[in-house]
């Protein structure tokens, strides 16, 4: 029996292969999936990997018109030959671009997630563009899917759609949390020895780590100030930062840049592929970022057993518990931020341990096969419903 097609939109490919790992290939038993997303390397292993087709199409982050409308008519061009009886578009530009040609091309079901908002942290003449086109994304959509549960209040709050087009894939999160191979149980002693030598951190070292882009509104102006605090105070912490820098788009402050080469106790990795050894030789992740959707990273440390300091701000305010499974901050304020990396210093080993404990417990919900079920589900769902109006 021949299978419905599905086209699966990104932006850069890394978001089809890391933030939606293992999905496509899943979903792919059931439809035929198609990927577009800018081409490369990580692009041709994706569609090996998944074993899905995939078409390269470049798309630019920034607002780039001419580009833009180059991309647009290129995935237009796409979406008639394909035929696909669904679109599912993430991330900002290819959900523009994506919805918009799947509206002229006549597609029945186009499908939009929103995992984050960078318009929020934007102001002025170019917030009032980026409103503009987010309306626009919404509207070309028949379904809009925040990836938190708070992230409905704030969208309908911005007036960028109607409630009625909104929906919550499960728990939250655009593809859960793998349990299977975040386990801190599946390290011995020997690799984490290994591990913590590599990087030059003692047994006795008390660790915070950060992972994602080293950019501004990740928090990280805040977290080098906080932590270069902490160090004067604590000679035996040391603070893991794993991830790229962004200079282009949102990069941080030079004080920062010049804080993290001069200051040992600041361990600068860069990207790991692999994130878990230096989850498991940490005690606690630092994510003290200014927006999100659902954060991947958080939901790792918790499930890696760490407990993890984050701001209040939608996705890191569900998963993370105040005083259950971490600390909760307001955004932005290097102070509390100070002060709670300090009093977490201080907390005996057993509220240190509990937290631990019930981090991973709180994963269960985010199990990954629970969103892809759900997906999978809602795919159904709407495929019944245009089949029944046809």
């Amino acid at each position: 029996m021949r299978k419905n097609k599905i086209i699966r939109v990104t932006t850069v490919p890394v978001s089809l292969s890391k933030l939606l790992e293992g999905q496509l290939s899943f979903i792919n038993r059931y439809y035929q999936v198609i990927a577009i997303s800018s081409g490369g390397d990580i692009l041709d292993t994706l569609a090996k990997t998944e074993k899905i087709k995939a078409y390269s199409v470049d798309m630019t982050r920034k607002i780039t018109p001419l580009k833009d409308l180059k991309s647009l008519f290129r995935i237009y061009r796409i979406f008639k030959k394909e035929k696909p009886l669904i679109v599912h578009s993430h991330t900002p530009k290819a959900g523009t671009l994506s919805m918009i040609a799947a509206k002229l091309a006549g597609i029945k079901i186009r499908m939009h997630t929103v995992a984050g908002l960078p318009l929020l942290e934007k102001e002025g003449f170019k917030r009032k563009v980026l409103n503009l086109v987010e309306k626009i994304t919404y509207y070309c959509a028949t379904n809009v899917y925040p990836n938190s549960l708070n992230m409905v209040k704030i969208i309908t709050d911005q007036k960028f759609c109607k409630n009625s087009k909104l929906k919550v894939i499960a728990n939250g999160s655009s593809n859960g949390i793998d349990l299977e191979y975040f386990d801190s149980t599946l390290f011995n002693s020997k690799e984490t020895l290994v591990t913590r030598d590599a990087v030059g951190v003692k047994k006795d070292d008390f660790v915070f780590i950060f992972i994602g882009r080293l950019v501004r509104d990740k928090g990280l102006n805040e977290l080098i100030d906080a932590f270069n605090n902490i160090n004067k105070e604590y000679n035996n912490v040391k603070l893991l930062l794993l991830g790229r820098e962004e200079s282009d788009l949102d990069p941080i402050s030079s004080k920062s840049l010049e804080t993290i080469n001069s200051n040992k106790h600041i361990i600068h990795l860069g990207y790991k592929k692999d994130v878990r050894p230096y989850l498991n030789i940490s005690n606690v992740l630092v994510f003290p970022s200014y927006r999100e959707g659902f954060p991947n990273t958080v939901m790792q440390a918790c499930a890696m057993n760490l407990p993890s300091i984050v701001t209040d701000i939608n996705g890191c305010n569900e998963i993370i518990k105040n005083n259950y499974n971490g600390v909760i901050i307001p955004p932005k304020d290097k102070d509390s931020l100070y002060l709670a990396m300090k009093k977490i210093i201080n907390d005996p080993k057993s509220v240190l341990k509990e937290f631990s404990k019930n981090s991973r417990s709180r994963m269960k919900k985010y199990d990954r096969k629970i969103v892809w079920n759900e997906l999978l589900s809602e795919y159904k769902k709407l495929e019944k419903e245009i089949g029944d109006i046809l």
